[in-house]
């Protein structure tokens, strides 16, 4: 399946990727690729729900809402807060996806990015400027990671 993408310079959300605390390079700018909202809602519903539109509105039937979908939980606030950029390492150590790995953030069913999982580990901080829920999945793995508002992230993998 083929996507369509926004180029970065127009995603209303832009400015995450263009934080002077948190510079980004323009090679993984390159990366960075939002979806158009017709190819977001196809990734959202093969690989997230076909019911719900949000995270916050996961219902029976969504392996996300599903508490045996997710093995362990643990906090990336602090690691967010810090100096230091690296991923939290329980993250690395639970996703061993090799570098090139096509990965999708996913926001909600209309906001979904897709990019290369070196790509995130690098600018993972970016990402959570919107901490609301967002999946990071990949269609070549069933392993999946929840983010949460609280400081929290849920480690799993999707049915």
């Amino acid at each position: 399946m083929s996507h369509t993408y926004i180029p970065l310079e127009q995603y209303k959300r832009k400015w995450i990727f263009n934080h002077k605390d948190l510079p980004v390079t323009d090679d993984d700018k390159q990366a960075i690729k939002p979806l158009t909202e017709k190819s977001a809602m196809q990734i959202w519903t093969r690989l997230i729900s076909d019911k719900s539109t949000t995270p916050d509105r996961f219902t029976k039937g969504d392996w996300a809402a599903n508490p045996k979908a997710w093995s362990k939980r643990e906090c990336w606030q602090g690691a967010w807060d810090s100096e230091d950029n690296t991923l939290p390492p329980e993250m690395g150590e639970f996703i061993q996806w090799p570098a090139e790995t096509v990965v999708y953030f996913c926001y909600e069913k209309y906001q979904v990015i897709e990019t290369r999982w070196d790509v995130f580990v690098r600018n993972w901080k970016c990402f959570l400027f919107f901490d609301d829920g967002p999946l990071l999945i990949s269609a070549d793995s069933k392993q999946a990671v929840m983010f949460e508002q609280c400081g929290q992230f849920n480690m799993g993998a999707r049915r």
